[in-house]
């Protein structure tokens, strides 16, 4: 299969589940209402378990987030020609993944009156808003999710299979420890992708999709990302 199949797969699979458990929480009259953060942050750790296996079977390399891609390219241990190729499958996919998530509930975003709720699964918003704290908390959050999965993998290659459970449980740490300020976006395409998708998409109620802020969630996972690879490869 081909790596951009594999990608974007592997990306709409990311978003899809992770995008629905956070709808399955918060609309109304889903079987799931009101279970919590530990629920949310349980269904994104298995999404990216699912997406990355996936991925990895279809061809791609289990990145299914720019800020990876870009880190690894920069740093020599991705080849440059394949980062175009590789950022497109990442923000179709994720888009493709959060239309797939309105049309599950839909029944459910049309009975649902918080447009901030709604909002909330296609991308994220801090608690309190001030840009750069904002902005570092992406950062360090990427940066460990960086310099973790290359930790448990072979950063000459792309991630085997066996390693998509511990970097996982690394998504599901980060989203316990760090996730509150900014609901841990830690990947650009995971929150432009379908914040595209909650401005073109005909939801009933919705609210703008916070543009201003749109920024927050690409710049800090991408300099967290980058700083992780090169920090990683000055220590082996």
């Amino acid at each position: 299969m081909s790596p951009f199949l594999g990608e974007f797969i592997g990306t709409a699979i990311l978003f899809l589940l992770g995008a629905g458990v956070v709808a399955n929480v918060v609309l109304n009259k889903t079987n799931g209402q009101n279970s919590g953060w530990i629920v949310i942050t349980f269904g994104w750790a298995m999404a990216v378990f699912i997406g990355v296996f996936t991925s990895l079977k279809l061809g791609g390399s289990g990145h299914l987030n720019p800020a990876v891609t870009i880190a690894l390219a920069v740093t020599g241990k991705f080849s440059s020609s394949l980062v175009g190729t590789y950022l497109l499958a990442q923000m179709a996919g994720a888009f493709t993944g959060a239309v797939i998530v309105w049309l599950t509930y839909h029944s459910h975003f049309e009975i649902t009156e918080d447009a901030d709720l709604k909002k909330a699964i296609f991308c994220t918003a801090p608690g309190i808003r001030k840009p750069l704290n904002n902005v570092f908390t992406e950062f360090i959050g990427t940066f460990i999710l960086m310099f973790g999965a290359l930790s448990f993998t072979d950063p000459t290659s792309s991630m085997g299979t066996l390693n998509a459970l511990p970097v996982s449980l690394l998504v599901l740490g980060i989203g316990l420890s760090l996730g509150g300020p900014t609901g841990y976006a830690i990947n650009p395409a995971r929150d432009l992708g379908p914040r595209i998708a909650h401005f073109i998409l005909p939801i009933k109620g919705k609210r703008d999709s916070d543009w201003g802020y749109s920024w927050v969630p690409i710049v800090g996972p991408i300099l967290g990302a980058i700083l992780a690879a090169v920090v990683f490869k000055q220590l082996n």
